[in-house]
């Protein structure tokens, strides 16, 4: 159960929000004395607060009193669930191969790299592409896109769309003739920015209340297929001096990141920035939001330049095998690799 549905004051909910409890179970183990000082209120109404948790606890646990634990599934099961899972489309072949097919639903994937890599290239390319309907091969799904940096270019977004559309219309005119030609329609490039459910999220409590709503909005909302977060990570790489509070945000977050994944069947991608990290005598690049982070996602992909040709790599993933991939960013979207589109040394 979360604070929200707590009966409680707007200014209580968010101040629990901030500190980090977004749920009953959050607020469990804390003593009235050490709540009231991370709230900066009074112990006496900490210990409001914490009846308050007492009494929706004791509600929560009366109403599944009677239900069996769910989730139980054969393995056979699961292999046929992943057998026939649903992938997005990144448009390009390479990347696409050694991902199985694509970004994959039902799981968090996480997308690092250095700035200029085409990290908000790539979440914009598949916020288009998981509209591609069933009949091209696609999703025919919907997407969410949560902007924390202020990174996302809506004349971007429709010069990709254009590009998507245009690409239809050539597949159907090579593979849709006769009568079948004139049932399948093609998106126009208006509809795939109408399909964007754009979010601009300027603090990180924000982003934590945004992600407790994205439940309520989805299950309004069902055929969302994608939720990119860009960047994860910009809201809690400043004003944090509690690190243990820091990681015991995220922690809540990446959890229901993946319980939304698991349950609408949709793919959540977030998009993360690189730090410095010192090992073995030396400085070198690592993602953000330290080791704790790292598993918090299903699958983990790290952009990086090798030479003048951009490539992704695999760096984590319990069903694919590492491997690297060459890309190219188009004017078109992002797109397989050539000679054509590689970064321009400036003497």
């Amino acid at each position: 159960m979360e604070v929200l549905r707590l009966p409680l004051s707007a200014s209580q909910k968010g101040k629990l929000i901030s500190a980090g409890y977004t749920s009953i179970a959050s607020l469990s183990s804390a003593s009235p004395s050490h709540l009231a000082l991370e709230l900066k209120v009074s112990e006496t109404e900490a210990l409001e607060i914490l009846k308050s948790v007492s009494d929706g606890s004791r509600l929560q646990s009366t109403s599944s009193s009677f239900t069996i634990v769910d989730g139980a599934q054969s393995a056979w099961d699961m292999l046929q669930e992943e057998e026939t899972s649903i992938h997005i489309t990144t448009s390009c072949a390479d990347l696409d191969s050694i991902l199985g097919g694509g970004i994959s639903c039902k799981e968090v994937t996480e997308i690092g790299g250095v700035p200029g890599i085409g990290k908000t290239q790539l979440g914009i390319q598949l916020a288009v592409n998981v509209q591609i309907p069933y009949d091209y091969g696609g999703v025919g799904g919907k997407a969410i896109y949560i902007d924390t940096e202020g990174s996302f270019m809506v004349e971007r977004a429709l010069q990709i769309a254009e590009a998507c559309s245009a690409d239809m219309a050539e597949y159907s005119r090579l593979h849709h003739k006769g009568p079948q030609a004139c049932e399948v329609k093609t998106m126009q490039p208006k509809d795939f920015l109408e399909n964007i459910y754009y979010f601009r999220v300027c603090s990180y409590t924000e982003q934590i209340a945004l992600t407790n709503y994205l439940d309520k909005f989805i299950t309004e909302h069902k055929d969302v297929k994608v939720v990119i977060i860009d960047s994860i990570t910009f809201h809690f790489r400043q004003d944090f001096d509690d690190m243990a509070l820091r990681t015991r945000i995220l922690s809540g977050m990446a959890l229901n990141l993946m319980k939304l994944a698991r349950k609408f069947g949709l793919a959540v991608v977030v998009l993360n920035q690189v730090t410095t990290k010192y090992a073995d005598g030396q400085f070198h690049l690592a993602l953000a939001l330290g080791d704790s982070w790292s598993h918090s996602s299903t699958n983990r992909i790290i952009l990086h330049w090798n030479g003048n040709e951009r490539y992704a790599y695999i760096d984590k993933s319990p069903s694919l095998r590492s491997a690297s991939a060459p890309y190219s960013v188009t004017p078109k979207g992002i797109r397989t690799s050539d000679s054509n589109n590689k970064r321009i040394k400036h003497v």
